[in-house]
């Protein structure tokens, strides 16, 4: 794969759950992290004392974090009403020649910043609250 634009990874949201996604307005940096627990099965008959793990056991999940600059009033709004209102509407995430997550997530922070010599940012982190999908590019 080659070197890809850091701007062309998108965080879209479900803007009013019809499945009409906006991508979240004013982001400068982008983070989408996978994790799945592991469940040790190890005991004393563990071949040459090696750790064991069950396959397929465990919870995954997944968190994405954004900082950036307000833009849009109407994607702006949308996250502050998801959190809020503490929703999980359906988010995408578009990570270029790789493809595109898509499912649940609920606004878990939100912060917002500024300077009076600066313009006025914020910072936000989800968590996944349900089954995502993966469609490859």
């Amino acid at each position: 794969m080659a070197a890809q634009s850091g701007k062309d990874l998108l965080v879209k949201v479900d803007m009013s759950g019809d499945g009409t996604f906006e991508s979240a307005a004013g982001l400068r940096a982008t983070r989408i992290s996978f994790n799945a627990e592991a469940v040790d099965v190890t005991s004393l008959e563990s071949e040459g004392g090696w750790r064991e793990l069950l396959a397929g056991a465990g919870v995954k999940t997944a968190a994405i974090s954004g900082s950036g600059i307000f833009r849009d009033a109407a994607t702006d709004e949308r996250m502050r009403q998801v959190f809020f209102a503490g929703e999980t509407p359906a988010f995408q995430v578009v990570i270029p020649d790789f493809g595109v997550v898509e499912g649940p997530f609920q606004i878990s922070s939100i912060e917002y910043a500024g300077t009076f010599d600066g313009e006025a940012t914020y910072e936000m982190s989800l968590s996944s609250a349900g089954q995502l999908s993966f469609a490859a590019a």
